[in-house]
């Protein structure tokens, strides 16, 4: 499967998550605010990671089949960081009434290699392939 890659981050990418997310925390915006909190600089929300690797596993296997998703937060990213998504099936399986899921692991990491957001997602396979 092909990886999905966004970046370099910028502070306006940031700001325009913290509006649609309604999360207002200066830490993602305001610089003093973040150096003063010991920050390098303002840093991403760590659910945009998220939000990236949910618009990989749902480019493939689509929104509708979406079971379960969750994620964990690893490490902090920043402006200028560049970020690229990917998973692994682990699983392929057939539930008790039916229904044909597969399992996924998932990573979103930096360009350095650090793995910023681990997640797990469930998804129904898509029509006509195999459980």
């Amino acid at each position: 499967m092909t990886t999905f890659t966004v970046g370099p981050l910028t502070r306006t990418d940031l700001v325009r998550y913290q509006g649609a997310s309604g999360d207002f925390n200066p830490i993602h915006h305001d610089e003093g605010f973040a150096r003063a909190a010991g920050m390098q600089a303002p840093l991403s929300l760590g659910m945009l990671q998220a939000g990236f690797l949910a618009t990989w596993a749902t480019d493939r296997y689509g929104a509708e089949h979406v079971r379960s998703f969750r994620v964990r937060f690893a490490a902090q990213v920043f402006p200028g960081d560049t970020v690229t998504c990917d998973g692994t099936e682990t699983r392929r399986y057939v539930t008790e009434d039916g229904e044909p899921r597969v399992d996924l692991e998932l990573t979103c990491t930096t360009q350095d290699g650090t793995v910023a957001v681990y997640g797990w997602a469930t998804f129904v396979t898509p029509a006509g392939e195999p459980a």
